[in-house]
């Protein structure tokens, strides 16, 4: 069974606005069973969402529309569905009452704006909105189903879970669609579709792997779509098994896991400590860490050297070293990490120091130019690595590799 999402809004269109909606109900759709097919957005033009609705319509059994049901003239979600169905509006008193009293609550007086949200198409089925003033609404055409809901996130998503999805739930027979989707480090796209090239040709026809690569992390997503739920499962979880013995130093875990989460768990079970010290990345890497419960048991400081004076001044580096080698040099990232190693005591450590820019490159070290040093109990070295042109993604890689290192050597006996 198939699904079309619609959000309507010239705010989504000219970017005032993220469109969290679809993605709330694009999950709860795919978690009963039903695939969608289409998801997009547009304005609040009546001659754009009946064209919209018709094609939805010709493609899908269910499409649920987000948006346009306020008291306002620009709303005119509710006034063009009523017309499409061939229908008139009612004043439902149920929805009445509620809307006055919760407005009332809230010290506003109840006008005839708000009393229009009060009219409902004859046709519908009305969605009691708990949390709101706009109802939803249920139409119903030639076997498939046109749901009508607000913008406002949390009372689409109330909507969502305790009327929309249970009615889907007795108006069809729904099969499963199930996802399950592995995390892997420490190697590129490219190199990982290599190595597991055999494995992906020998999977089954229903399954469907995709590859979702993010900052020295690539996702592994198996999905398989209105299928018996628990056999595909089982599948799934032997498929994912046997590549352990494939990529076995590049796995991290599944669904939400992250390189930190290791590094995290590692930490703790070990009772080591861990101090960073930061130049380009801004304290992004220790805010990985201290954004997990339990990171006090280790994680000591977080210093945020920006300028060459705080890295002489906090971390101790040899101002030769900056005067010789520049900021951005394995030896200062060096000196960095042992520096914050000695400061906090800590077992463990890490240093960034770079370019960012979008500004202070050169031919000798353009921008994206990162050092990311290492300090153990037994050793310390740095690594340059090249992580783009964008500022965000200087940072962001620049974090993830710094945090896979670290993990590499937790990983040595």
């Amino acid at each position: 069974m198939k699904a079309t999402i619609i959000t309507i809004g010239d705010e989504i269109l000219i970017g005032q606005i993220l469109d969290t909606n679809s993605r709330y109900i694009s999950r709860s759709l795919n978690a009963h069973g039903i695939v969608v097919a289409e998801r997009t957005s547009i304005g609040d033009n009546r001659t754009q969402i009946v064209a919209t609705l018709d094609r939805a319509l010709s493609q899908s059994e269910v499409i649920i529309i987000t948006g346009g049901l306020g008291p306002t003239k620009d709303d005119i979600t509710k006034h063009t569905l009523c017309q499409y169905f061939g229908s008139t509006l009612r004043y439902d008193e149920v929805e009445a009452e509620h809307i006055r009293s919760m407005l009332a609550a809230r010290g506003i007086a109840f006008n005839e704006l708000n009393r229009g949200q009060a009219l409902v198409p004859e046709c519908c089925t009305v969605l009691h909105n708990a949390h709101g003033t706009a109802p939803g609404m249920w139409f119903e055409r030639e076997g498939k189903v046109v749901v009508s809901l607000p913008g406002v996130p949390f009372e689409m998503q109330h909507l969502i879970d305790e009327e929309v999805m249970p009615r889907l739930q007795e108006r069809f027979a729904l099969r499963e669609i199930v996802h399950r989707t592995m995390i892997t480090f420490g190697i590129a796209e490219s190199i990982l579709a290599e190595k597991i090239s055999a494995w992906e040709e020998a999977l089954p026809d229903h399954l469907h792997l995709a590859y979702l690569p993010a900052p020295n992390v690539v996702r592994l997503r198996l999905s398989a779509y209105e299928v018996e739920g628990a056999k595909v499962r089982e599948e799934i979880e032997r498929q994912f098994e046997s590549l352990h013995s494939i990529i076995p130093d590049n796995i991290a875990g599944f669904e939400g896991a992250s390189v930190e989460e290791l590094v995290h768990n590692t930490l703790r079970q070990r009772g080591a400590t861990l101090a960073v010290a930061e130049s380009c990345t801004g304290g992004a890497i220790a805010s990985k860490f201290t954004a997990q419960a339990g990171a006090s048991a280790y994680f000591l400081c977080g210093v945020v050297s920006y300028s060459n004076e705080a890295k002489r001044d906090v971390l101790n580096v040899p101002m030769s070293d900056i005067e010789h080698h520049g900021a951005v040099s394995e030896q200062v990232a060096i000196a960095m990490a042992r520096g914050v190693k000695g400061v906090s005591g800590a077992d463990f450590a890490i240093s960034t120091t770079g370019i960012a820019g979008p500004t202070g490159g050169s031919a000798e070290k353009p921008v994206g130019t990162v050092w990311i040093g290492i300090a153990t109990p037994k050793n310390s070295f740095a690594v340059c690595r090249n992580c783009g042109t964008d500022r965000s993604q200087i940072i962001s890689r620049a974090t993830a590799y710094a945090i896979s290192m670290l993990y590499d050597e937790l990983k040595k006996p």
